[in-house]
């Protein structure tokens, strides 16, 4: 009897122990309060501009977006790549990919420059078929050239080009339904992956990531970035020459880390989810609103960087923050599932 009593003290005290776990990293517990030195420029009319990428030197966007509302998320709904002019102050996204002729519901994007344009590729999760778009935009028009598709895309988020060919993809579950997801969403085991297409074939490169989701490169430093937003982290890799990545650390965020962008001094600028569980509820419809949180990451070297909480705010202005993209003093920062995306102008350059 005695044993009996210990077994079910120990099993209580253990769901407690896993429940407060829980909670504790998935920012529960957090207190959101609003900041940010600067102003709102415009609210973008557009769903689920879920990730954004800047070129800077043609100084202009482009815009992955998919509605999302709803949940269920209804794989057959469909988007589009939007592309964005950034020399002028009327922030209006143009259609790039409205007249295709296929399903469409892009997530990460990634471009990459050549001589007579840019390869663009965008993760593809329409009717629920895993798969990597490759498009050129050359004057300003967008053309589908390929569709990749590979048993290793079990469920892709992001991706980062290394040149017109090359590129790494993360997929942000191992398992897509069942016991093992469950385990994965709320128990943050760390079963997903990086996989990389060296042109030819497809290998994982990593693994042991609490929901991979953002992903960037920077070949500078050649350094990769990957955000594990279930464990709050963003996890360095040093890259070989054949692609195989070398873990170096992890740096401790305190939020929920989304896509993963790069301002022209290197800095990483990311879009959070300062509490998991309330975006959960969001998504879910449970609540009308979730935080949304913009982090700058000056990273030196290992062991030696600083982490700044550049915007803030409960959801009021926009929900469910994924990516912030920096150009100048502007800040273009997207949502998973939200009717408007904003550009934010910050009141001081750093």
């Amino acid at each position: 009897m005695r044993f009996l009593k210990f077994l079910i003290a120990f099993l209580l005290l253990s769901i407690v122990t896993f429940i407060v776990y829980t909670l504790y990293s998935t920012g529960f517990f957090r207190n959101i309060e609003a900041q940010f030195e600067g102003r709102i420029l415009k609210k973008v009319k557009l769903k689920g501009a879920e990730d954004i990428t800047i070129n800077h030197k043609g100084q202009f966007a482009l815009i992955s977006a998919t509605n999302r509302a709803g949940f269920p998320i209804d794989p057959s709904r469909e988007g589009d790549v939007y592309w964005m002019d950034l020399k002028s102050n009327d922030y209006t996204p143009m259609n790039l990919s409205a007249s295709f002729d296929m399903l469409f519901a892009p997530h990460g994007i990634s471009a990459f420059k050549k001589d007579s344009g840019h390869v663009v590729m965008a993760i593809n999760h329409a009717q629920g078929k895993e798969s990597i778009e490759v498009f050129e935009l050359i004057g300003g028009k967008l053309q589908h050239k390929k569709t990749r598709t590979h048993p290793s895309m079990i469920h892709p988020n992001d991706l980062v080009m290394v040149d017109e060919d090359r590129f790494y993809f993360t997929n942000d579950h191992k398992y897509m339904e069942g016991t093992n997801r469950l385990l994965e969403e709320f128990g943050g085991f760390a079963w997903s992956n990086v996989v990389y297409f060296d042109g030819s074939d497809y290998r994982e490169v990593a693994t042991g990531i609490a929901y991979a989701n953002g992903i960037n490169y920077d070949p500078k430093r050649n350094l990769l970035f990957v955000a594990s937003p279930r464990h709050f982290l963003i996890k360095v890799y040093s890259k070989a020459a054949d692609g195989s990545l070398a873990f170096i650390e992890n740096i401790d965020c305190g939020t929920g880390v989304d896509n993963i962008e790069f301002d022209e001094e290197g800095n990483l600028w990311v879009g959070c989810h300062p509490s998991l569980n309330r975006f959960a509820d969001y998504a879910q419809g449970k609540v009308e609103t979730a935080p949304s949180e913009i982090i700058k990451i000056n990273y030196r070297s290992k062991g030696d960087y600083s982490i700044e909480s550049i915007y803030l705010e409960n959801g009021d202005e926009m929900s469910g923050c994924s990516v912030a993209a920096p150009f100048g003093d502007l800040i273009l920062t997207g949502n998973v599932m939200d009717e408007n995306f904003l550009v934010l102008e910050r009141s001081t350059s750093d």
